[in-house]
């Protein structure tokens, strides 16, 4: 029976195949998702950033990174190197990595798929202080908030810079990958003040705490982790006098800070202070000189740069 549909797949059947669950099953996961899109790193090529976008209205991708982009069949054909006849069985095929059933099947391979976490530890492994050191992040200023992850993934090992979030889950990035393991949700970090920065990724929160001395002391911390995680956000915010927001410079992140805005609590949109760039930490690796200089009061909350590190956070000569 399977293989006869097989046979006689059509195209539009196969184009009807949602790319997000295709993407599943060959071990791709978003880094954020909203009800019309979501990001993913490229299938196709190493990325620090999520370039590969999937319109989940019309079912098709877009790779910015690599300027091209198509349907189901086309991504298929692409990351399995097979011409389209090929890509019409794998699709279909009963053997292979895709199925039209539906959650009994689908759940089975989510759960082959999981991200294991293995052990939590200090951060202290040479290639993630590196990674760090690549985004402008002294290696001190993340130990008070990150650790080094050890995980499991479709029985291979890897290790990461991890984030915690509210639900015991870990955001995971180093210089090749950027995973979380489950549950997702937001990271709310409580200082006991009456002010909060909220930011989208680990990365934007590192770079505003590298240059913010007293930072802690001022404000509450608030990472979304996604921008699907918006209405739990407005919940949080109630809580506060005053909120600066440190989205991203996209459609996304505009969107996102207009809801927030729009919310009864004062809410000062920040993202002017790095006009030009897509965040905050792009904007600190694109113009270290003036981050370093007296412009680094009007694009920081507090102007002291960090004079004291850890003992491990060694500053390194860039070949």
């Amino acid at each position: 029976m399977k293989r006869k549909r097989t046979k006689g797949l059509s195209f539009e059947r196969a184009r009807a195949f949602p790319i997000e669950r295709a993407l599943a099953k060959l071990g791709h996961f978003p880094t954020r998702s909203t009800g019309k899109e979501a990001w993913f790193l490229s299938p196709f090529r190493p990325e620090a950033k999520a370039s590969f976008k999937v319109s989940k209205k019309l079912n098709r991708w877009y790779d910015h990174g690599a300027g091209k982009g198509g349907n189901v069949i086309d991504l298929v054909c692409l990351i399995s190197k097979s011409s389209v006849k090929k890509a019409l069985e794998l699709i279909a095929g009963d053997r292979s990595s895709f199925s039209f059933q539906q959650q009994p099947i689908f759940q089975k391979v989510e759960n082959e798929t999981k991200i294991e976490i293995i052990a939590v530890k200090e951060l202290i492994h040479p290639a993630l202080k590196g990674y760090l050191k690549s985004r402008n992040i002294e290696p001190g200023t993340a130990l008070g908030y990150c650790r080094e992850v050890h995980y499991r993934f479709k029985d291979k090992s890897y290790f990461a810079i991890g984030l915690k979030n509210d639900s015991g889950g870990w955001e995971l990035r180093n210089k090749y990958v950027k995973n979380p393991s489950s549950p997702k949700d937001i990271t709310h970090i409580k200082n006991g003040n009456r002010k909060l920065i909220v930011t989208e990724g680990m990365f934007d929160l590192l770079s505003i705490l590298e240059n913010s001395e007293k930072l802690e002391s001022e404000y509450d911390l608030l990472v979304l982790n996604s921008t699907a995680f918006v209405q739990r956000a407005m919940k949080i915010i109630d809580g506060y006098t005053g909120i600066d927001l440190y989205l991203y410079n996209d459609e996304n992140g505009r969107k996102t800070t207009q809801k927030l805005i729009g919310h009864p609590q004062d809410c000062n949109d920040r993202s002017s202070l790095y006009k030009g760039f897509k965040d905050i930490n792009e904007r600190l690796m694109g113009s270290t000189e003036d981050l370093n200089g007296q412009g680094i009061q009007d694009v920081f909350l507090l102007p002291q740069k960090r004079s004291c590190l850890a003992p491990d956070a060694r500053k390194v000569k860039r070949k």
